[in-house]
């Protein structure tokens, strides 16, 4: 039978897919000597036996039985004994930590006994109370699933009544009332007793935990943050120690450094006379843990010492949670700590300056999707708006939406298109749906450590904590800042995540530093310290990712501004220009001449009006990308983009009776012989070039007399002429021949391809390139056939329903789908460089942008990747990244 339970001691840091992130930490902790309570883990496996029989897996029983009378043997103290108990808690803990999944469960093993145990092994009544009533109140939720506003109600009724408005103020009779109250809560909505038997608790708990791997809100995150469905949580057990035993005893949240904007020093909050969850839930403002130091010098200052230990051990930020029991420091949990896009670049050099990590390493710190969260514009400093409140700075950012106040109306809203910024007094893993659908997060509780801050800062959300100034009531929905300001639900606010100002209306947002940087506007070498240090981060790993990269990375590109842009960001070329987006506005008509054609002569004219402005659209981009390559596809779009829509045109003709113009009547009848059921499917691409002579033709000179003029002013153009929609080889071979012609005559040199968008194409290109020089995916169309869907049609209609049914990890068309899209990518480029060694390959759909998909052209062989202008920096660093991983990098 497999091993279920693991005792800290046997554990380590590496077993993350066995123990979770907590136990093999808590596990690695242990074996550095460090003051960690005694306890045992229960592994993913046992989670995920649990999940596929629907019971506990058999033995499970019998080896936590083991395991924790080992525990009560070493402790010298039984489970909930009457006169010394011992107590516990229960804690998720999946490989990655994961906001959605199921709250601890503190002080498992009290009940109407061994509370008078406790109280007198305390010395203190008052504490023995308050702790059972928390378990009462955290079982209730947690285990149970009953709503938290019940017992928070109770509570609060109680302060109301003796005139206090917080827990220090109650007194042990004002707990144990509140013990009974709860219990009658746990009766009246359960239909059954809260249970005293300590180890029916635990197992309670323990399933609990299991049964949360697949609750909404763990589904939710799992989702957002792409974590595979099928890892399973482990379930830690830990002796309990207790912060609020006193004044003297309290429990922290610290980091090894800011994880807001990577700078060193102590930071987080401390709590004294409280319990762990009073930290991260923020119900008690906090005060800095640098106050500790005057609170308990001698338990910061060992505080201090294990910090140390831990960064350096594991050569990262860590973030650490902490408990002191009457004067004795304990270590709960660390791991390596969520931060900021801005901290992650800057701790990654940080750590390569002291020594601890090298620059491939860091480069492998830092991701794509932090670096696109860096481009977003801030806030405009001069803008003057009216500041109302100000908070913590939890998460760096500028968001401008309209106030709400519940997780339902943010989803709402969000759905319907609208920003919106949800406000609460303090988050709850039951807001975890509305702060993903939020531009930012608001609350007027808690701290950098709250709920509301970490999970900001993991999805790299915008957010401001512990805006005391701020009234929230969320049934009202408003909020009234000082001075009597009142903000109503759907009035528009804006926050500041890195300066915690919280303003009234819009404020407008300028440029990042880092979109400065790679425009050449900002050096990294200016007076404004924060910002040159993120752009001196940033620089210094890109052109580490540069030299590790193994792929190139090219823009789409339709225009000269574009193609400089592109360029200024790193851009090694042009992937993909779209010739089709040059025909619109006022040429649009020359395109309706060339379809009116009726004779030679008449679509000769259409073409010669049309082959100058060709010619000056891509002398432009040759110039801006002058010296690297320019791949120009030929003219691809569904024809009723050209065409007026049949339903106008026959309305416009018919309200125009006999004075319609012969063009109108004309163009009617074109309409309707070349209207298509299905457009995207229709004649486009290829097929159009083969259908209307000259048209091909038309561009491939025009590319041609480019190339000649730059190269006659002095330029280095290079052009290569892409094909669309090529299904099979002799479409290819038809136009490859009538190009070659051109170049020929012209004295101009270009390398002909084509793009493989089109399922046969991939499953047929051995032989397609026999006649291509070199392929582009355009993995956009390649998805909407393999799947056999339209991208506008389909993504509104069905697929968010596909990603609750599990269908769908992440939209095809965000991410491309490696087992069908990226099997027929994986068969062309190898049957394609079978036929032709040399042939050069890249992807030029939207998927170049992706970090994922970056990872995966990398791994199938691709020559390059081509995306949007503002992209090209992530797909440098991905591709970097990619290589690195892959152990497969070059000095470039």
């Amino acid at each position: 039978m497999p091993k279920y339970v693991y005792d800290f001691t046997e554990g380590n840091k590496d077993l993350k897919d066995l123990l979770g992130g907590k136990g093999a930490n808590l596990a690695e902790m242990t074996n550095l000597g460090l003051p960690v309570p005694p306890g045992f883990t229960i592994t993913s496996e046992a989670c995920r036996g649990y999940l596929r029989e629907g019971g506990l897996p058999d033995g499970l029983a019998e080896e936590v039985e083991t395991h924790l009378e080992a525990l009560e043997k070493g402790m010298g103290k039984r489970l909930g004994a009457a006169e010394d108990p011992l107590l516990v808690s229960v804690r998720s803990g999946a490989k990655y930590s994961m906001p959605g999944m199921m709250e601890t469960v503190l002080n498992i093993g009290l009940n109407d006994e061994s509370v008078q145990g406790l109280a007198a092994q305390a010395g203190d009544e008052r504490f023995a109370w308050d702790s059972y009533r928390r378990l009462i109140q955290m079982f209730g939720k947690t285990v149970l699933g009953l709503e938290g506003e019940l017992f928070e109600a109770a509570i609060d009724d109680v302060k109301r009544r003796k005139g206090v408005v917080s827990d220090l103020d109650l007194d042990a009779a004002d707990f144990r009332g509140l013990v009974d109250t709860y219990k009658g809560i746990v009766r009246e909505q359960t239909g059954g007793d809260f249970p005293s038997d300590p180890r029916e608790q635990m197992r309670q708990a323990v399933q609990a935990v299991f049964d949360s791997w697949n609750a909404p809100r763990a589904i939710i995150y799992r989702r957002q943050e792409r974590i595979p469905d099928d890892l399973g949580t482990a379930v830690n057990i830990v002796a309990m120690v207790f912060g609020n035993l006193g004044m003297e005893s309290g429990t922290g949240v610290a980091f090894t450094r800011d994880p807001g904007s990577g700078q060193q020093g102590v930071y987080g909050d401390y709590l004294q006379n409280a319990q762990g969850e009073d930290v991260v839930a923020g119900i008690r403002n906090t005060v800095p843990l640098q106050r500790l130091g005057e609170i308990d010098p001698e338990s910061y200052r060992r505080l201090l010492e294990i910090m140390k230990t831990l960064e350096d051990h594991y050569r990262d930020l860590c973030d650490i949670e902490f408990t002191i029991e009457r004067g004795k420091l304990w270590m709960l949990q660390t791991r390596v700590g969520k931060r900021t896009a801005a901290a992650a670049f800057r701790i990654a050099t940080q750590l390569v300056d002291q020594g601890l990590i090298d620059l491939d390493e860091a480069v492998g710190r830092v991701s794509g999707d932090q670096l696109a969260q860096l481009m977003f514009p801030r806030f405009d400093a001069g803008a003057g708006r009216p500041l109302i409140a100000k908070g913590m700075n939890a998460s760096p950012g500028a968001a401008v939406g309209r106030a709400v106040f519940s997780t339902e109306r943010a989803k709402e809203l969000a759905a319907e298109g609208e920003d919106v910024i949800l406000v609460r007094r303090e988050t709850t893993p039951d807001d975890l749906a509305g702060m993903i659908a939020a531009r930012g997060v608001l609350t007027s509780r808690g701290g950098k450590t709250s709920h509301a801050a970490v999970v900001a800062r993991g999805m790299g959300k915008t957010c401001v904590c512990g805006a005391e100034e701020l009234e929230v009531d969320a049934k009202g929905r408003r909020f009234t800042a000082p001075g009597g300001v009142t903000v109503e639900e759907g009035d528009v606010i804006s926050i500041d995540g890195a300066t915690g100002e919280v303003f009234l209306g819009e404020v407008p947002v300028v440029a990042s530093p880092v979109v400065e940087y790679f425009e050449g506007t900002r050096t990294g070498k200016g007076t404004d310290r924060e910002r040159d240090e993120l752009v001196q981060a940033v620089d210094r790993l890109m052109r580490h990712a540069d030299e590790r990269r193994r792929m190139a990375v090219r823009a789409n590109a339709d225009t000269p501004e574009d193609a400089a842009r592109a360029r200024r960001f790193g851009a090694q070329g042009i992937g993909l220009c779209r010739t089709e987006h040059m025909f619109l506005g006022d040429r649009r008509k020359l395109v309706e001449d060339l379809i009116l054609a009726e004779s030679p002569e008449e679509r000769r004219a259409a073409l010669d009006a049309l082959e100058p402005l060709q010619k000056s659209d891509f002398v432009g981009i040759f110039e801006a990308m002058d010296g690297l390559p320019v791949t120009i596809r030929l003219i691809d779009p569904p024809l009723h983009e050209f065409l007026p829509d049949l339903t106008a045109l026959s309305v416009k003709l018919a309200l125009a009776g006999d004075d319609a113009t012969p063009r109108d009547r004309r163009l009617l009848g074109a309409v309707k012989r070349l209207h298509e059921q299905n457009p995207m499917l229709g004649l486009r691409g290829v097929r159009l070039g083969l259908v209307i002579p000259g048209l091909f033709t038309m561009q491939v000179r025009a590319i041609a007399e480019a190339v000649a003029e730059r190269r006659a002013a002095g330029g280095d153009p290079r052009a290569e002429i892409m094909i669309p929609l090529v299904s099979a080889v002799q479409e290819l071979e038809g136009v490859r021949d009538d190009a070659e012609k051109i170049l020929a005559e012209t004295g101009v040199e270009a390398l002909i391809g084509t793009m493989i968008e089109v399922p046969r194409a991939a499953l047929t290109a051995g032989q397609i390139a026999e006649a291509a020089r070199f392929f582009s995916f355009g993995t956009n169309d390649l998805t909407q056939m393999t799947w056999g869907f339209s991208r506008d049609d389909v993504e509104a209609a069905f697929f968010s329903r596909y990603l609750d049914l599990g269908i769908f990890g992440v939209s095809p068309f965000e991410t491309i789908d490696r087992s069908g899209v990226g099997r027929l990518m994986r068969l062309a480029v190898e049957e394609g460089r079978a036929s032709r060694p040399d042939i050069k390959l890249g992807i030029c759909g939207e998927h170049g942008g992706d970090p994922e998909s970056v990872h995966f052209c990398h791994e199938i062989g691709l020559d390059y990747v081509s995306c949007s202008p503002f992209r090209v920096p992530v797909a440098r660093l991905e591709a970097g990244r990619a290589a690195l991983a892959g152990g497969e990098s070059e000095t470039r």
